[in-house]
């Protein structure tokens, strides 16, 4: 009975004390937050946050959102729009994630650029290499993006003038065709065949000429028309004039124009030099 009365006694403060150790402890609770800095949302630029530890906050957040939205992408059986708009969320996010490394790196913190391993480039791929943005999971199965990454042909590669001349030698040029004795036999025939065509030819001519009356002989024609052409390259050569000949009539000519520029001539009863021979040999321009 004791204790039943001691608990009636005691009952009613406890509860006093216990709800107004769970009010003091929301109030502590509240006034910690309130005094903590809101990091669930980032800023618009990443320049605007100071602290090294709030920035790598904020990376941590985007690494976390790259990796769900990666994982959602994977699905091959999400409508088109959808897979397109994932695409572009993480390209931004991984642009964002690379303004926020810049700006640790700014304010003395770790390199990322340089420590931090390349995620998710294994499942990436780029159209242009270098230009960001980058296709994952079923976005490089979209229509128009599979016909960018359809490989090509290899192209045939041009060889340089070096590697060409390497494969070139004797055989080549046909230095070496004789070698093996087929050339000459097929020589040997076709030199057979042409003189007996050649000799079939000349005894077809013979007798044509013989039916028309002139001389059987080719030589014979040819030897006259040779010695027509001696006779007529003699009469043009004794047509032409010696060496004497032609200074002679450079110095009349010289002495005429000398008379001439004087003013004397033929006015002035100058005797005109004329020698036998040389008005024959010289032509008259001279």
């Amino acid at each position: 009975r004791a204790c039943r009365s001691a608990r009636r006694a005691t009952g009613p403060m406890a509860r006093n004390e216990e709800k107004a150790q769970a009010m003091l402890n929301r109030f502590v609770v509240a006034k910690r937050d309130a005094n903590r800095v809101d990091m669930t949302k980032r800023p618009y630029l990443a320049s605007e946050c100071e602290d090294v530890s709030h920035c790598e906050v904020y990376r941590g957040q985007i690494l976390k959102e790259l990796s769900k939205k990666v994982s959602l992408i994977q699905n091959e059986g999400l409508d088109e729009h959808r897979v397109r708009d994932l695409n572009d969320a993480i390209n931004k996010l991984i642009r964002e994630k690379g303004h926020w490394e810049r700006q640790i790196k700014k304010l003395g913190g770790a390199d990322h650029f340089r420590t931090a391993p390349r995620l998710f480039e294994d499942d990436a791929e780029e159209v242009v290499p270098g230009r960001g943005y980058r296709y994952f999971g079923a976005a490089k199965k979209l229509p128009g993006v599979r016909e960018l990454f359809r490989k090509r042909a290899p192209e045939r590669e041009k060889r340089t003038r070096f590697e060409m001349m390497k494969g070139i030698d004797a055989d080549y040029y046909g230095y070496r065709d004789d070698d093996d004795g087929v050339l000459e036999e097929l020589e040997r025939a076709a030199e057979e065949g042409s003189l007996q065509q050649a000799r079939e030819d000349w005894e077809a001519r013979k007798a044509a000429r013989l039916a028309a009356g002139e001389p059987a002989d080719e030589e014979e024609s040819d030897g006259e028309g040779d010695g027509e052409d001696a006779r007529r390259a003699e009469r043009f050569q004794e047509a032409l004039p010696d060496r004497e000949a032609i200074e002679r009539a450079i110095l009349e000519k010289r002495k005429r124009e000398m008379l001439a520029m004087l003013g004397g001539g033929d006015a002035g009863g100058a005797p005109k030099h004329k020698e036998e021979g040389s008005i024959n040999l010289v032509p008259k321009s001279w």
